[in-house]
């Protein structure tokens, strides 16, 4: 906002157009989709979003059994609730980040894939209905550092290779 006039939009914008949008000065309408965000970023933050939501319901999980039940540990059962919980803004953060089209959201979301390859592996292991689990866990992981990795999200997030210059 223009403190001189009262007016939002920046030094040569008309009022309503912020600084941070550029103008059509040929009268135009912008081409469909032009700013439209890719398929394959919507769908990277809408795995780091699922795996954001389920580490949030396994910590309550674990929180409300710990409190509720007779858990062999209940500080351990309580202590690992909360840490679940905590964790999970990791991926949550990175999903919002991925879906407003930031470009520091890459990384958190890139960490959270890399953090959970072994957790699933962990799984996998298991003789009990943890095998499923973890096969789910390490698709989704692969899937997402797929999607978060390509050219087209990393053009649609802003990030630019090594060597390029910008603009």
């Amino acid at each position: 906002m223009n403190l001189a006039t009262g007016r939002r939009g920046g030094a040569g914008y008309p009022a309503g157009v912020s600084s941070e949008q550029t103008p059509r000065t040929d009268g135009a309408a912008p081409a469909e989709g032009a700013d439209a965000r890719p398929a394959r970023l919507t769908a990277a933050a809408a795995l780091a979003g699922l795996e954001g939501l389920a580490l949030v319901a396994g910590g309550a999980w674990m929180l409300v059994g710990g409190l509720t039940g007779h858990p062999d540990d209940r500080t351990q059962a309580v202590t690992g609730g909360v840490t679940l919980i905590v964790l999970a803004l990791l991926p949550l953060i990175a999903a919002r980040g991925l879906l407003a089209r930031r470009g520091w959201s890459r990384g958190p979301a890139v960490i959270t894939q890399i953090m959970a390859l072994p957790v699933a592996y962990n799984l996998l292991q298991a003789d009990s209905v943890a095998i499923p689990a973890g096969i789910v866990l390490a698709v989704v992981a692969v899937a997402a550092l797929v999607l978060i990795v390509n050219p087209e999200t990393t053009r649609a997030l802003g990030i630019r290779g090594p060597g390029r210059p910008k603009g």
